[in-house]
């Protein structure tokens, strides 16, 4: 429906299979007049009256299309589909499941390029990065479906021939609320789970990036997915708070903000509602002197500039032993300086857009409170504007090297969610180990060095729920990502999290007569 209707906007050459829903206003602005709303296994306006709020393309800074906010009514509408496919969908067996969401994965791989072109127009990041997210939503969707049919549980024999038994089942409606700096994956990463272990999910994505999910949504759908299984509803903290508190939701998983994660916790509470958070993150990278210097400068480079640095897990707080300081930072600002900025729909580009003009004055604030503070700027911070005339409107900033950071400086201290990477020296690992761990948070951390003990050692001692050995940032989805302390509860992805999205049932059988004590 949406695969390549903004991207033949940018490229006149290209056929767009929704002409004729769209018309080019007079500002430039485009109305895109399919609903971003989807349950029942179809696409909805609200029946509600409600301010359209306009969803904005980071790189060019026009009016990408209208987002319809879900009130009560639409809310109700959306869970009582999930409720309904959740009936039908839970009493299938896991292969059953498993040939839907193969066949999902099938549809992603087949229509790769057009996801990535929606998440690239809708998020900014590089096609590039967008073609690896889609990726991962493939791979995790296939993942699951494998774990779909060995979904098991335990048999206990007890004295006299009586035994026990376990049974695996599922929750029912499961509520996702994503983040906008990874659309389509969070989606699939939510969903993907809860539907191998035969739940049904409705998923809000945000309101900055709502367009690829509702893609997901169809995409289950055509692949043969019961209607209402996975449904999307737009809008903001009103419509994840209705979420949050309907009766008929069993579960709450959220990717987000610290703030945002605690008030999603106390309104699941009132109901009594398990909750996954994964949230915010000011992780350490650990890089000592006998690092490989090569391979520790582009792991800090993927620690800080994946996706404009919009990325909850990324390690901004590097500390750097100090005898080979002046190195590192010299190759890192080499490296970063070459960094090619610009229209991320290019295959040259590494870094795009940050996804809106508030969130970009925002980062570019944290590096003025870090000049304030004594921090020197080595290279970047500022904002960019691309010299193609189309995209001057965008978010653009040049990334950003802070030195002479110290432990009480706001931008080492506080979670920046941009192209800002902040420089710190140590000398012994006992001291970086207790400055790195002195944060509220503990998402992630890494470690560069050659002594294979150290590195062990050093992990063992780190307080952050996904650690990195000579690498960073990679999310495999067989292995589970999530964090300690305020970062999160639960994790995503691997084998763990079937039980975050199922229950235990306990079934005890007596062959004998009853023993009673009456």
């Amino acid at each position: 429906m949406l695969q390549r209707l903004v991207a033949s906007l940018r490229r006149p050459d290209a056929a767009s299979p929704l002409a004729a829903s769209v018309r080019c206003l007079s500002s430039g602005s485009v109305d895109i007049t399919v609903p971003l709303n989807f349950w029942a296994g179809k696409r909805w306006t609200s029946q509600e009256k409600c301010n359209k709020e306009n969803v904005y393309e980071p790189a060019t800074g026009r009016v990408l299309c209208h987002l319809e906010p879900c009130g009560d009514v639409e809310v109700n509408q959306a869970v009582k589909a999930a409720k309904s496919a959740f009936g039908h969908w839970s009493k299938m067996s896991g292969m059953e499941r498993a040939r839907i969401m193969i066949e999902t994965a099938h549809i992603i791989e087949r229509r790769r390029e057009e996801i990535a072109e929606m998440e690239v127009v809708n998020n900014g990041k590089s096609i590039t990065e967008a073609r690896l997210d889609v990726d991962s939503a493939r791979l995790c969707i296939e993942y699951y479906a494998g774990l779909a049919s060995c979904l098991a549980g335990q048999h206990v024999q007890l004295p006299g021939g009586s035994f026990a038994y376990t049974r695996r089942e599922p929750l029912g409606v499961c509520v996702g609320i994503g983040a906008w700096n990874y659309p389509f994956q969070i989606a699939a990463w939510k969903s993907a789970p809860a539907l191998a272990c035969g739940n049904a999910m409705v998923y809000k994505p945000s309101p900055l990036t709502p367009v690829t999910a509702v893609m997901l949504a169809e995409l289950y759908a055509e692949a043969g997915a019961p209607e209402g299984l996975f449904n999307v509803v737009q809008g903001g903290q009103e419509t994840g708070s209705l979420l949050c508190h309907h009766p008929d939701v069993a579960k709450v998983s959220f990717t987000g903000s610290v703030p945002t994660g605690k008030k999603i916790m106390k309104m699941a509470s009132k109901g009594v509602k398990p909750v996954t958070l994964e949230l915010g993150g000011k992780s350490p990278l650990l890089i000592f002197q006998d690092s490989d210097l090569e391979n520790a400068v582009k792991g800090a480079l993927m620690a800080n500039f994946l996706s404009q640095g919009q990325v909850c897990s990324n390690g901004t707080r590097v500390f750097v032993q100090k005898d080979i300081l002046p190195e590192f930072l010299e190759e890192v600002v080499k490296r970063t300086v070459a960094i090619e900025i610009g229209d991320p729909l290019l295959e040259s580009t590494r870094m795009g857009a940050l996804v809106s003009r508030p969130h970009l004055e925002k980062v570019l604030s944290f590096v003025d409170q870090a000049k304030k503070e004594g921090a020197k700027v080595l290279c970047g911070g500022e904002p960019f504007v691309p010299s193609d005339p189309k995209l001057r409107g965008g978010y653009y900033m040049t990334p950003c090297i802070l030195s002479s950071c110290t432990d009480e400086m706001t931008c080492v201290r506080e979670e920046i969610f941009g192209p800002v990477m902040s420089v710190l020296s140590f000398e012994t690992e006992e001291e970086v180990l207790q400055r790195a761990n002195e944060t509220t948070m503990g998402l992630a951390a890494g470690v560069f060095t050659r002594d294979v003990r150290r590195a062990h050692r050093v992990v063992e001692q780190l307080k952050a729920g996904s650690c990195f050995i000579n690498n960073y940032n990679i999310t495999p989805v067989e292995v589970p990502f999530g964090g300690f302390k305020m970062s999160g509860i639960g994790r995503e992805n691997g084998q763990v999290t079937i039980e975050y999205y199922s229950q235990l049932k306990t079934v005890f059988v007596e062959m004998g007569d009853v023993d009673s004590l009456f």
